[in-house]
């Protein structure tokens, strides 16, 4: 996917949006070409943050733990996009509408955008400002979301685009809570 798109798609339901349904890439291109390395951020600059910053932060955490933790969210991620493809179908099919997996999925890939690009503020060691940066990362995200609803679930209705784009922010909201504590569980297992 072109970066030059991603812009558009924020904030119109018809640019970005339009041209990736009309391209319909393949679940497995879609998939290896953008989500496995765009999942790849979070993971590495949470390692690169234990790194640079472990006396501060992270003083009792070993390397192999990090290591081991960074691997578990990175493998999380990767679960969790096809999975919320299908929650995606599902909430289609609650509302009466027959969404090809192909376009749930390309949705799932495509919203959690701004959470991955995110962490690359964890260059700047400030908590403030990667806690600012996380809160317009979910705000990019639902942006997303309601502008590529009408596209996705092929939607003219604006009272019922809006009440879908809700439910997938609702299902997103649960599925990247879910997602954090079972890395977070996870890593409780490696580090026990």
């Amino acid at each position: 996917m072109s970066p030059l798109i991603f812009p558009k798609m924020l904030f119109s339901h018809e640019e970005g949006w339009s041209w990736l349904m009309r391209i319909h890439p393949t679940v497995t291109r879609l998939y290896l070409s953008y989500v496995v390395p765009l999942s790849l951020i979070p993971p590495v600059m949470l390692f690169y943050a234990w790194y640079a910053y472990r006396d501060a932060m992270f003083a009792e955490i070993s390397m192999g733990v990090m290591l081991s933790m960074c691997v578990i969210f990175y493998v999380v991620e990767l679960v969790m996009v096809p999975v919320m493809g299908a929650v995606l179908r599902r909430v289609g099919e609650v509302a009466d509408l027959d969404l090809p997996y192909q376009d749930a999925f390309a949705m799932a890939a495509v919203a959690p955008t701004p959470l991955w690009i995110a962490p690359l503020f964890l260059f700047v060691p400030s908590l403030l400002l990667n806690s600012l940066v996380l809160a317009l990362a979910l705000l990019g995200s639902g942006m997303l979301i309601y502008q590529g609803v009408p596209k996705v679930f092929r939607v003219d209705d604006e009272g019922k685009s809006l009440l879908l784009a809700g439910s997938v922010i609702a299902a997103g909201l649960v599925a990247w809570v879910a997602m954090m504590v079972l890395a977070f569980v996870l890593w409780g297992f490696v580090v026990a």
